[in-house]
């Protein structure tokens, strides 16, 4: 299970490392925000095509091969990021990562859960974004204190992803091989009717959180630069750090709480988070960027696990796999379609013009997802739910069928 946890821990690593390495790239070959906000965006839309087509093939061919397969493909990509030499291999590599991270998600997800069903989710929660928080960091110091800047991140993550590929070798198999592999890979998209009034409430809350995270890990280094006047790619690093580890403690902390509560606690911290940002870059504080992104970072990984742990109950076992891929299509199209429009907006009025608008938005996403789940309580609306779901989810631990959402996407 551990090395499972370490792999996807991995591959969510591999996904920030280049966030600390784009200011460089852009001066390097002179594109401009548009360009950056693209390469950024075809990952996550990689990303979600994987889930959504390559979601329930472990279930057909065994998680092991996948997980294997993904580990070597992502290793490729980094090959290409280290022989890059201009925009089209950047988007090439970020293509195959996404391809790679959004198999893998899926496969280890289920893998958790078949290994141990009470501490998978925990894991599958906490994991990413420990790893998002690591290789923004550990990219950052790469690049600011070790010899070739632009080569020796993408060695050292190509090196682990091989070697964890050769200890997958030796992973036990726990899904075995059965029929219907094509028609798995077919998209199930569909909102049960009941679930609508749900998926309403929490999709401002979703939105806001992923959209915050799409523009931390493709502007923010650029942003922290501006404001704090300091051009080491660390503080570029630092500042990613400080939101996805936010995220990850404030996770593990309070998963516990009930989903209703996750979601307005997330919405109320979104919202003075974001407020301090926006603040700071009107006085030009950096202390004040890092004590905002560390509160909007609490929001981050609050509002996505509570929207998932609201809306899951809502449909039957029968139902979650369509819901779950439209969820993830609403996740993911937050995760990389605002970011390309703050790259239109950066150059057309300026990247602190373009942060007070696009900072605008996201608290009011944040204030109707309040205000929405406070006039319109999700414990009633999400009538679907049994008293033993809901007890589990306060305790912090899924049912088993709910456990990894990649299976179902």
């Amino acid at each position: 299970m551990w090395l499972q946890g370490v792999i996807l821990l991995t591959f969510m690593a591999a996904s920030s490392a280049p966030t600390p390495l784009y200011g460089i790239y852009r001066e390097s070959w002179g594109f401009s925000a548009i360009t950056l906000t693209i390469v950024f965006g075809v990952y996550a839309a990689s990303v979600l095509l994987a889930l959504l087509v390559l979601g329930s093939v472990s279930d057909h061919i065994g998680r092991r091969p996948v997980i294997i397969g993904a580990l070597l493909l992502d290793a490729v990509a980094m090959w290409i990021f280290l022989t890059a030499a201009a925009v089209p291999a950047l988007i090439a590599a970020r293509l195959l990562q996404g391809l790679a991270t959004g198999a893998a998600t899926s496969a280890l997800a289920a893998g958790l859960v078949d290994l141990d069903r009470r501490r998978s989710p925990l894991v599958n929660s906490v994991a990413p974004m420990v790893g998002l928080a690591l290789g923004a960091l550990g990219a950052s110091i790469l690049v600011q204190y070790a010899p070739a800047p632009m080569r020796l991140t993408f060695i050292v993550l190509a090196a682990t992803l091989v070697i964890l590929a050769l200890l997958a070798c030796f992973l036990p198999e726990t899904a075995g091989k059965r029929p219907g592999l094509l028609a798995a890979m077919r998209p199930v998209i569909s909102v049960p009717a009941r679930a609508w009034r749900v998926l309403w409430l929490i999709a401002p809350v979703d939105v806001a959180a992923w959209a915050l995270g799409g523009f931390y890990l493709s502007l923010g280094p650029t942003l922290t630069r501006q404001i704090s006047g300091m051009d080491a790619p660390v503080v570029g690093g630092v500042i990613v750090f400080a939101l996805t580890a936010s995220a990850a403690i404030t996770t593990l902390t309070l998963r516990a709480w009930p989903p209703q509560r996750m979601v307005r606690f997330s919405a109320v911290t979104l919202m003075s988070g974001i407020g301090m940002t926006l603040g700071s870059i009107y006085v030009g504080s950096g202390v004040l960027l890092f004590a905002g992104t560390v509160l909007a970072g609490t929001g981050f990984g609050l509002g996505f696990l509570g929207a998932l742990r609201t809306l899951l109950p809502v449909a039957g076992p029968h139902e979650r796999a369509g819901l779950m891929a439209a969820f993830y299509i609403l996740s993911y199209l937050s995760f990389s379609l605002p970011v390309i429009l703050a790259g239109v907006l950066v150059n057309t009025m300026g990247l602190a013009v373009a942060s007070y608008w696009y900072g605008g938005v996201l608290i009011l996403l944040a204030a109707a997802a309040l205000i929405g789940t406070s006039l319109s309580p999700m414990v009633d609306v999400a009538g679907g739910a049994s008293d033993g779901q809901a007890k589990m989810q306060q305790s912090g631990h899924a049912p088993p069928d709910q456990g990894h959402t990649g299976e179902a996407a």
